[in-house]
């Protein structure tokens, strides 16, 4: 993705794994294979693998920089994090902070890290393994969490279930973070900043998980939204009901993705997701009843 510009704002791609193709009924239980056929004249092999049909997805968060603070949305997997249940997440050793390096920035200089939602594939760089424990990845940052989605969470964990909540990753990336002092827990319509160059706020995005959360970017006439899971893969645009394997209320979900279809199209606004490949960043544009995504490289 190259870079985006939002007023004040300059948005990057930092990439963890960039292309991991999934099991179509793994990412959404009710797709068919004429769904599939029928958006394969607009999502090529960098979406859709021609021969199994399987999705395409990336792993990525994006980074965000303004005159006053810097800023990281969502950080993926993380490393040396022991993931079985989903062997493609299992104790991986990817170059992600190099990545974040060269644009630029390094941990130390992160300002904020911001959360859409605890997800195991979202939490991941919150924490890195430094002498045999889990430490906050960015040491002079606040980690903005939703309050709702965080409690959430916590009691799942609190209950002791058989299998560790979202695969390990609260225990290992979450609490640590909370421990040292470093998360601030927010409301789902919580406002950062309001500068006129650089505003930025989260808004409620119901229906993936309790409390998820979407960001909105504005600066002077521009504006972008950071979706997190609203939306996993293009073609989604085309056939919104299509549900993620993971929401936790599936007709909330289809709203809230819905609406932000509408709110978005034929519009110049950015929509940049969690998921989507490269070129990743796009507007989403009209088509019919329904819509599609332009990509912009």
């Amino acid at each position: 993705m190259r870079q985006v510009t939002v007023g004040g704002m300059r948005v990057d791609l930092v990439s963890e794994i960039a292309s991991l193709a999934f099991d179509k009924s793994w990412l959404f239980a009710n797709v068919t294979d004429a769904v599939i056929a029928e958006n394969r004249s607009w999502l090529d092999h960098r979406y859709i693998e021609p021969a199994t049909g399987r999705f395409i997805l990336s792993h990525h968060s994006y980074l965000v920089r303004a005159p006053r603070w810097t800023a990281i949305v969502d950080t993926c997997c993380g490393n040396h994090k022991k993931r079985p249940r989903v062997p493609v997440w299992n104790d991986l050793n990817q170059p992600y902070l190099e990545n974040m390096r060269a644009l630029g920035v390094a941990p130390e200089e992160v300002d904020f890290v911001m959360c859409t939602h605890l997800h195991v594939d979202h939490v991941g760089w919150n924490t890195r393994l430094l002498d045999g424990r889990w430490v906050p990845t960015f040491p002079n940052a606040r980690y903005l969490m939703g309050r709702e989605e965080y409690r959430h969470f916590e009691a799942a964990h609190n209950a002791a279930p058989k299998s560790p909540v979202n695969h390990g990753s609260f225990e290992d990336s979450v609490l640590p973070v909370v421990a040292a002092g470093l998360a601030e827990f927010v409301e789902t319509d919580h406002r950062l900043f309001e500068d006129r160059d650089a505003a930025l706020r989260f808004a409620p995005a119901p229906g993936h998980t309790a409390g998820n959360m979407q960001i909105h970017l504005n600066g002077g006439h521009d504006h972008a939204v950071m979706s997190g899971d609203v939306i996993h893969h293009p073609i989604q645009c085309a056939a919104p009901w299509l549900s993620n394997a993971a929401d936790v209320d599936p007709a909330a979900a289809v709203a809230t993705r819905m609406a932000l279809l509408e709110e978005l199209a034929d519009t110049p606004s950015y929509l940049l997701t969690g998921h989507f490949p490269a070129p990743t960043a796009g507007r989403v544009i009209r088509h019919g009843d329904t819509y599609r995504f332009r990509f912009e490289d």
